[in-house]
């Protein structure tokens, strides 16, 4: 019993983060000042729904990376929510990589193995899947229409993320 509560505190003590937090703007800034996967989001935009429930998993997946959650309005001043939901990685309180918009997040078909993926690739987290998730053709094709009509109406670019 007590070598299992040994390993259990020594386990507890690996495991940092775990859970998906909720900061206010005041915490943004100083919260990022690590390695840190972060996410903007407004609760009335369906996408940023599934993120969320993505990124909760994720951060039970991975307990050695914070991850924090903001709605926009709190954290950065003047961002669009067209431009929502926005994924941003941070390391050492810069920017590594972002993923903004429905498209780029990975569009309404997003699986919690694709958003993983996504991550892994830019150094986020490390990953156990062997290889890309596939998404059918039809999702495809749909987030590839979709994508150029929504960059077509507007000139929000990715370099438009207001750095902390």
């Amino acid at each position: 019993r007590q070598q299992r509560l040994q390993e259990w505190k020594c386990l507890q003590r690996l495991q940092k983060y775990g859970e998906l937090r909720e900061i206010c703007g005041e915490q943004y800034v100083k919260e990022v000042t690590n390695e840190v996967s972060s996410y903007l989001f407004f609760s009335s935009i369906p996408m940023c729904l599934l993120v969320n429930k993505h990124i909760s998993l994720l951060a039970r997946k991975f307990p050695d990376i914070k991850f924090l959650k903001g709605i926009i309005n709190s954290c950065v001043q003047n961002y669009y929510d067209r431009c929502l939901p926005t994924i941003l990685v941070y390391k050492n309180g810069e920017i590594k990589s972002r993923f903004i918009r429905e498209a780029e997040c990975g569009g309404i078909y997003l699986k919690v193995a694709e958003l993983e993926w996504k991550l892994a690739k830019v150094g986020a987290t490390e990953t156990d899947l062997e290889e890309t998730p596939k998404k059918d053709t039809v999702t495809m094709m749909t987030l590839s229409v979709w994508s150029s009509s929504t960059h077509q109406d507007t000139n929000t670019k990715s370099s438009d993320v207001i750095k902390p």
